[in-house]
């Protein structure tokens, strides 16, 4: 009986490890240092894959790639929005040996127990894209989300007067409640749209949060608030995900292309619908240059080195400015799409299929 549990455990054990490194990816180097000093291993915990394709089609990618460069092992999952899965993978990196570990938290709540956890295994930490809000990471990269915000609301500005439009009503469709990222856009897009309801230039129309950035429930969210006030002259959706939900709407009551909507991301679907006509602009965020800068800047401390940084940003739940670097987003709009594609971010041949070669070819993308 006894050798039969422990087979029985042994089996489950290599079952549960099996289905924890399902949505994983790791490599190795050479490492540095000296002989006998641990080998530097950093691990990175990506929040899912339905939010923003990002993730997985972007971020993996540049991350492995500048780990292998600099010749760290490394280890890089994809928790799947699964809160318990995001805490058992950090378990695991930990045990394996990381001695940097990086987050994109899924809320501060998971994000501050893991980095809690990591901390008192001596392990080096970093908030990458999202600050957990009262967490223990010792760093922070990310773009200037307040300036993310502020472009969105500026692009949405522009279209509607563009467009023409006298006092519009204006619906808010903002991010998950659970991301401070959202609620740094929705402070830096409101710093745009709060004067002019003040002044009576626009409408404020019905203003709601989108749990965990979900395209069904904002296509839901979003369909109550076009019957609570059909009227509706511009949308700033927090996302091309949410946008392309309002679209969808939109669209079902004819009313697509007559709306300006915002977006996030420079998606090839928030690109798409830009050069239908179908969404105003979107913000570019370079997420190579923040992936490099993480990853470099993980390598530093999985060396044994400080972090080099250039900024702040304050965290009000913990009470703690934490050491950061912060890059620039760029607008998007149909005339410099082209700048994402020279970027590498997405091809041509990614964005101009079907019907949208000859968007592409009127729009003067190469």
């Amino acid at each position: 009986m006894r050798k039969g549990l422990l087979f029985a455990t042994a089996a489950l054990s290599a079952a549960l490890l099996s289905t924890v490194t399902a949505c994983s990816s790791s490599g190795s180097g050479s490492g540095s240092g000296s002989s006998g000093a641990k080998k530097p291993k950093i691990g990175v915990i990506l929040p899912d894959s339905k939010s923003s394709v990002r993730w997985e089609t972007a971020d993996r990618t540049y991350l492995a790639a500048a780990f292998k460069a600099a010749g760290v092992d490394y280890d890089i999952q994809n928790a799947e929005g699964d809160k318990q899965a995001f805490q058992t993978i950090a378990d695991q990196m930990i045990t394996s040996g990381v001695n940097v570990l990086v987050i994109v938290n899924l809320d501060s709540g998971t994000g501050k127990a893991v980095l809690d956890k990591a901390k008192t295994q001596g392990v080096a930490t970093i908030d990458y894209d999202r600050l957990t809000l009262g967490g223990s990471a010792q760093y922070y990269v990310s773009f200037d989300n307040d300036q993310v915000g502020k472009l969105q609301g500026q692009g949405l500005t522009k279209c509607l007067t563009d467009m023409g439009a006298k006092n519009p009503v204006v619906a808010e469709l903002n991010g998950s409640p659970t991301d401070n990222n959202a609620t740094l856009f929705a402070k830096g897009y409101n710093s745009v749209l709060d004067p002019l309801f003040a002044s009576g230039e626009y409408t404020k129309g019905p203003d709601q949060a989108v749990p965990d950035w979900d395209s069904a429930q904002a296509q839901t969210i979003f369909e109550q608030m076009n019957t609570s006030q059909p009227n509706i002259g511009g949308v700033l959706a927090a996302n091309d995900t949410l946008a392309n939900a309002a679209i969808a709407v939109l669209r079902k009551n004819h009313r697509n292309g007559q709306v300006p909507i915002t977006g996030q991301d420079a998606s090839v679907q928030g690109l798409q619908n830009i050069l239908a006509g179908d969404q105003c602009m979107t913000v570019y965020k370079a997420v190579k240059k923040e992936a490099d800068a993480v990853s470099a800047l993980a390598v530093e401390l999985a060396g044994g080195k400080k972090g080099q940084t250039s900024a702040t940003v304050h965290d009000p739940t913990g009470n703690r400015d934490v050491p950061s670097v912060l890059l620039t987003p760029e607008a998007v709009v149909k005339n410099n799409i082209q700048d994402v594609i020279n970027d590498g971010y997405v091809t041509k041949a990614q964005l101009c299929t079907g019907d949208y070669d000859a968007l592409c070819t009127k729009a003067g993308i190469k």
